[in-house]
């Protein structure tokens, strides 16, 4: 084979896009998918498949087989990023693993190390043909040589990946936006969840409910994680278990969003949209603009604020055991006006605006840290 492939060359005009760039690649840059499907087509290129086997060869068979040629513990770097590729419970098969270690080497800066280790590696190298192969008519010995060269590099520029958003990697390396939602439910969060190929999407919101009133979750919308706990390839009910589990908790829920960084329908999911719509008619997948505006704004502020009128509820006796002490201490403002009914509370500051807190920040068992007497602990109702 010649030295210079014209998949080479192709590489090498979309890595000359990524640094037109900027100084910084995140998961938003147009050019990231098609650079890593790039690489991943020169890392399969010529890789021939077992006589004997009923498992499909790919490339991460080969980084994994790396650790194993490893006596001398050469290899640290390499042996962790495959350990922690292997326990992501979030990948299903040997392509996500393979796409989700690709994307740890850029963003660790690695990824010529891990090539070199594997050029070095003669039983690993020899699944390669060398007839098409690019690895096998690479140079091991000479960091000028075509693939190698382009990788040194992509190993100068700086890679601001999500590793968490990662659940898409065994199906497409085009990936959702990934956002976080952070709540203190009073009691329920009101999300209407459907299980579709393994993932859970949520079909509606409670009206009324936590989620509805914070605007941040929509319908479409999938339920990545919990605190953690992925809920990828998950069973029926599986979330509701977690959540059960976590009632009056801080929750952290990550939300891959129906919508893409453009603005469009996220393409892998467009087959199981249709199937939510089907079940819910008023499931909205195209907005006017005006609307998307308005979304996006909402979004940018992750507040909740008490206006005059505003009733809150208590989440527990801590609540009104910490409200008390300060209404007696006067610590509160000039015009502040408290009073319980009914076990609930009615805030009032002359029609102004009283704080504006993190939702975290101002719920009974939130994470504001920082001693401010102006901040008290309620939860929305």
């Amino acid at each position: 084979m010649a030295p210079k492939d014209p998949l080479l060359g192709t590489l090498k005009v979309c890595v000359l896009n990524l640094q037109s760039g900027g100084e910084m690649v995140t998961d938003a840059n147009p050019h990231l998918a098609s650079c890593c499907e790039l690489l991943e087509l020169v890392l399969r290129k010529g890789l021939q498949q077992p006589v004997i086997s009923l498992v499909h060869r790919d490339y991460w068979q080969s980084f994994e087989q790396l650790t194993h040629h490893d006596a001398c513990g050469r290899l640290s770097a390499l042996s962790l990023a495959v350990e922690q590729t292997r326990v992501c419970r979030k990948l299903l098969s040997a392509q996500g693993r393979g796409r989700y270690l690709l994307r740890l080497a850029l963003s660790r800066k690695a990824l010529p190390q891990f090539i070199s280790h594997l050029l070095h590696t003669p039983r690993v190298l020899e699944w390669y043909s060398p007839a098409v192969s690019i690895l096998r008519n690479e140079d091991c010995h000479h960091c000028r040589s075509p693939f190698m060269s382009l990788l040194l590099v992509l190993s100068h520029m700086e890679f601001k990946l999500n590793m968490e958003n990662c659940s898409f990697l065994d199906e497409s390396w085009l990936l959702p936006v990934c956002e976080t939602y952070e709540v203190v439910p009073c009691r329920e969060v009101g999300m209407v969840l459907r299980y579709l190929g393994g993932r859970v999407f949520v079909l509606d919101l409670t009206p009324g409910s936590q989620a509805h009133m914070d605007k941040f979750i929509c319908p479409g919308d999938i339920i990545d994680e919990i605190n953690g706990t992925s809920l990828r390839n998950s069973k029926n009910g599986q979330a509701g278990v977690v959540l059960s589990r976590l009632k009056g908790c801080p929750l952290t829920i990550g939300v891959l969003r129906w919508r893409a960084h453009d603005g469009t329908v996220y393409r892998p999911l467009i087959k199981s949209l249709r199937a939510l719509r089907m079940e819910n008619p008023t499931l909205q997948l195209g907005p006017a603009p005006s609307q998307q505006s308005a979304t996006k704004d909402q979004r940018s502020s992750l507040s909740q604020c008490l206006k005059e009128g505003r009733q809150v509820d208590s989440c527990s006796k801590q609540v009104s055991g910490y409200i008390v002490p300060i209404r007696n201490n006067h610590w509160c403002p000039s015009g502040f006006l408290l009073m319980r009914d009914n076990n609930k509370y009615i805030i009032s500051l002359f029609a102004q605006e009283l704080f504006q807190h993190h939702y975290p920040e101002i719920s009974c068992v939130g994470r504001f840290g920082q001693p401010d007497y102006t901040v008290f602990a309620f939860c929305v109702a």
